[in-house]
């Protein structure tokens, strides 16, 4: 072989690293998009940039993975079921309690699920991993909670807070079969 021969050999090999290494990019890509949904933007915006995004985002499943996350047992969704309906009467008489009530129970459920229960921004970004939808509905829930402690929500932002809660606590307590709601496959 002459030596043109063998530098086009060697650049095409590099082009086609360079497209191999591009197509997998945008495959990682497009796989965290399709998991995280909403909460794939939000993290962009969170970190300011896709490539920082994508990393925070596939450390949250690492993180995840190493957690034993259970179903709840038939007998443990019916007690929460109880439960929760329990704090949905209580909205009528006294909201404020309701909300937080309904804080409470989540985290209860949370942990019989195997999910750390610390601080609130952590517990999200965990419950993000499986319940990428429905985690938007627990931090704005968080959020008027917040606002509450402030003195700041009234009682349809309470209302508010309970869908949002509810949401949540509808994925993680029907979940029977051990399957998680966004979990690639």
């Amino acid at each position: 072989m002459d030596t043109n021969t063998v530098i086009i050999i060697v650049v095409a090999l590099a082009v086609l690293a360079v497209v191999a290494f591009g197509l997998m990019k945008r495959r990682r890509s497009s796989k965290l998009r399709d998991r995280f949904g909403p909460e794939y933007e939000r993290a962009i915006e969170e970190t300011g940039g896709r490539r920082k995004a994508e990393t925070a985002l596939h450390d949250r499943e690492k993180r995840v993975e190493a957690f034993a996350i259970v179903p709840l047992r038939a007998g443990e969704r019916e007690r929460y079921g109880a439960n929760w309906r329990k704090v949905q009467g209580e909205f009528v008489d006294d909201p404020k309690a309701a909300v937080s009530h309904a804080d409470e129970l989540l985290a209860e459920v949370m942990s019989a699920r195997g999910y750390p229960v610390g601080d609130f921004e952590q517990r999200s970004a965990d419950l993000s991993v499986d319940h990428p939808v429905v985690v938007q509905n627990y931090r704005a829930a968080h959020d008027i909670a917040v606002r509450h402690a402030q003195g700041d929500a009234s009682t349809e932002d309470l209302r508010q807070a309970m869908i949002h809660y509810r949401a949540l606590f509808d994925d993680l307590v029907s979940q029977p079969d051990g399957s998680v709601s966004a979990k690639a496959s």
